[in-house]
């Protein structure tokens, strides 16, 4: 395992950076997976117009959820949400970042 491999686990791990999910692939079984939810604001130019928007991205270990899909859907803490868009491995492929809606 290399040494990014190692902090990403540790991060994951870390109850004040990680949570417990659930994520279920669209005709899936349920599966327990730790994320790291982030909630940021998003601004958006738009011709003249800047557009502000609340967003919900969470990011998942390729080991727990190796192929998520657009339309799959994650619970965290109750909240049920929808993947859209596709979702973006990080540069080590190690993490997924996944843009969310409610679902």
């Amino acid at each position: 395992m290399s040494a990014f491999a190692a902090a990403v686990g540790a991060l994951f791990a870390d109850p004040n950076m990680g949570r417990d999910a659930v994520y279920i692939a669209d005709g899936g079984a349920p599966v327990l997976v730790r994320a790291v939810a982030r909630r940021a604001d998003a601004v958006t130019d738009f011709g003249e117009a800047r557009l502000w928007s609340e967003t919900t991205r969470v990011d998942l270990r390729v080991a727990e959820v190796p192929n998520p899909r657009p339309g799959d859907r994650i619970e965290i803490d109750g909240d049920a949400f929808l993947i859209q868009g596709e979702p973006i491995r990080d540069r080590e492929r190690l993490v997924w970042t996944i843009d969310l809606r409610p679902a």
